[in-house]
């Protein structure tokens, strides 16, 4: 996992030329007004979901396979908890469809803050749990990237 601000992400354009692709889609757009909905950046090894929602009480981990997710806070805040995918149980089996599979932690949680231009990077070792109350429910825009691992 990694957390840094977007005027960081080229720090990370090295890791590979998709996640490089993918950075700079977020840093060419207009993110305050950018509506909710799919776009494609490069076919199906990069694209993105802008998303509007109401953060929740509790949620289920996931994890990705096919996918490396850059998930990017337009505007508002969450919690998002995070934890190595050894550290979890299958709850939901992987759906190759989706790209999705639900686990159980089976330690301590620990929770990363995402607030406004803020992103977190997780692969597929990353278990994470997003839209999570930071105190209260509270409504988010966030774009989340996914690029073919």
């Amino acid at each position: 996992m990694i957390k840094d601000t977007l005027k960081n992400a080229q720090i990370y354009y090295p890791i590979s030329d998709k996640l490089k692709k993918g950075f700079e889609w977020l840093k060419s757009q207009d993110l305050e007004n950018i509506e909710p909905k799919k776009y494609i950046i490069d076919g199906d090894d990069v694209w993105a979901n802008v998303q509007e929602y109401e953060t929740k009480d509790d949620a289920k981990y996931e994890t990705h396979r096919k996918y490396i997710d850059i998930q990017y806070m337009i505007q508002g805040r969450e919690f998002v908890g995070v934890t190595d995918k050894i550290n979890c149980t299958t709850c939901d089996e992987y759906n190759p469809e989706s790209d999705l599979e639900f686990m159980d932690i089976n330690v301590k949680e620990d929770y990363q803050i995402l607030n406004e231009g803020d992103f977190l990077v997780f692969f597929p070792t990353d278990a994470h749990k997003p839209s999570i109350n930071p105190d209260e429910k509270s409504k988010v825009k966030k774009v989340i990237v996914k690029v073919a691992v």
